[in-house]
């Protein structure tokens, strides 16, 4: 089943990369009673990933925090460690988390996988974009095409405030 507005985010673990290396960290942890906007992307450093759509989210970080986003999590079905090089070579701050959802768990969980397989990537995450309340998903914009970030980007989910 997919994922929609109204339902609890999945129970999964994620890896994040830390000052003290990776380390495991559960829905709750990232979710629990704090409003979230979330980013699932197909792939670190993919073009309309790395070009477009991040980028946008951290254009609109202001905006987003006056609205009572208090966190911006970024999830794909990448390793913590290319999740680390990739928000580094973002410039992002602690305002932005990236979750690593290394085998799918997450992706899996919500429905929105991406079978990229003949392309040689594999399963990935849809594209979309939701804003969180406390884990449970209040708004839900998932993009009809992985190549573009338009139903996903930060500016649509602005005007759903």
């Amino acid at each position: 089943m997919t994922l929609k507005i109204g339902d609890p985010l999945p129970q999964v673990t994620f890896t994040v990369m830390t000052d003290d290396g990776p380390q495991p960290r559960t829905t709750d942890d990232i979710f629990k009673g704090r409003r979230v906007a979330l980013v699932g992307v197909p792939g670190a450093f993919t073009p309309t990933c790395s070009l477009n759509h991040v980028p946008g989210y951290i254009e609109k970080e202001a905006e987003l925090r006056a609205k009572g986003v208090q966190l911006i999590a970024v999830t794909a079905v990448n390793d913590v460690f290319v999740m680390a090089a990739w928000a580094k070579s973002l410039g992002v701050d602690d305002g932005f988390v990236f979750l690593a959802d290394g085998s799918g768990a997450f992706a899996k969980a919500t429905g929105l996988t991406l079978d990229l397989t003949e392309r040689g990537l594999g399963l990935r995450s849809q594209r979309y974009a939701a804003l969180v309340d406390d884990g449970i998903v209040t708004e839900l914009n998932i993009e009809p095409s992985s190549g573009k970030a338009e139903v996903s980007s930060a500016e649509t989910l602005l005007e759903q405030f």
